[in-house]
């Protein structure tokens, strides 16, 4: 018999500076080209549809802001948990719903600052790493012009990459503090991929970013 297609779901929507749209659009093909299924839904409902969610294999997350109901985050928490991947960047995972706890829990990390501009940095790859496949035969470092995030996360995640926030002058902290830029995390029988770079199109356009992403939607998959 044939093989069943892999369905994907994208959710796209929160606060519109970030074009969720168009940046979350950017990977769809990618995805169709793999011979996925794509779903699109502009509603965080969707992750109440218990059927639906059983049947994907991968959930693509682009959503800033959101005030998500208990039974949203309960769906999507249990999807995961059940083997759905679970895949986002920048404010659209890391700042979807910084008001659920059970939200945090299983994504790893929580933002807390951002540079007060674009700015240039580095992304730096963790040499050892148990999902190595996703940053292997990368350059040891990329360089981004994006905002430069300040994330906290826990020993649980599995860091790929990292950046060094500088201390300037009149900066309250007194020395460079290093947090993930790159990370995966497994949650039951699902796995979790976050990459803090992807503020706009641009971003996720830059070769090594876009590989990245790219391999991590792979990996993340059921």
């Amino acid at each position: 018999m044939p093989q069943a297609a892999k369905r994907a779901l994208v959710v796209r929507g929160g606060w519109k500076g970030y074009a969720p749209a168009r940046v979350a659009g950017s990977l769809i093909a990618f995805l169709q080209g793999h011979g996925y299924v794509v779903a699109v839904s502009n509603d965080l409902d969707v992750y109440t549809h218990a059927v639906l969610m059983a049947g994907t294999d991968l959930i693509v997350q682009c959503w800033t802001a959101g005030s998500p109901t208990d039974d949203q985050i309960a769906g999507l928490r249990g999807a995961v948990e059940s083997g759905a991947g679970y895949v986002g960047w920048h404010k659209g995972i890391v700042e979807s719903f910084r008001g659920s706890a059970s939200y945090l829990q299983f994504t790893g990390v929580q933002f807390v600052a951002q540079s007060p501009d674009i700015r240039s940095h580095a992304i730096r790859c963790v040499p050892i790493s148990r999902d190595r496949e996703i940053i292997a035969g990368l350059p040891a470092e990329v360089v981004v012009v994006d905002n430069q995030f300040w994330v906290l996360s826990d020993p649980y995640n599995d860091v790929l990459a990292t950046t060094t926030i500088p201390a300037r002058a009149a900066d309250p902290w007194s020395e460079p503090v290093t947090v993930p830029a790159i990370w995966t995390r497994r949650w039951g029988a699902g796995r979790v991929f976050g990459c803090a770079p992807g503020h706009y199109a641009p971003a996720l356009e830059i070769p090594e970013i876009r590989t990245i992403v790219e391999r991590g939607l792979l990996w993340a998959s059921r």
